[in-house]
């Protein structure tokens, strides 16, 4: 009997087997701040949370952004409180549609 050896399969990205464009690392460690998770819709895959991501980092004072396509919802750390307008103006630019605070 022989054991076979598999590899993990991409979870619906071409971007990485996360799902994400960017591997996430680092993306917590040792950050502190202001944490709020937005609820985002029409995200269906990792190269949709890039964009999302990429648009919100570009806010001043974001110091990490994670978006998970599955949930609809970005966490975003922040070196104070954002403008939700701000935050919703990103996600429009990146093609999606901020409903509120999850």
């Amino acid at each position: 009997m022989t054991a076979e050896t598999q590899l993990p399969q991409a979870t619906g990205s071409c971007c990485s087997p996360s799902g994400s464009c960017h591997d996430g690392a680092g993306a917590d460690a040792g950050q502190s701040g202001v944490t709020t998770v937005y609820q985002v819709t029409g995200m269906t895959c990792g190269h949709c949370e890039g964009a999302v991501s990429e648009e919100v980092s570009a806010i001043e004072g974001v110091t990490s952004v994670k978006a998970v396509a599955s949930t609809g919802q970005v966490t975003v750390v922040s070196q104070g409180p954002l403008d939700d307008e701000a935050v919703r103006a990103a996600v429009d630019e990146a093609g999606y549609e901020l409903t509120g605070r999850a």
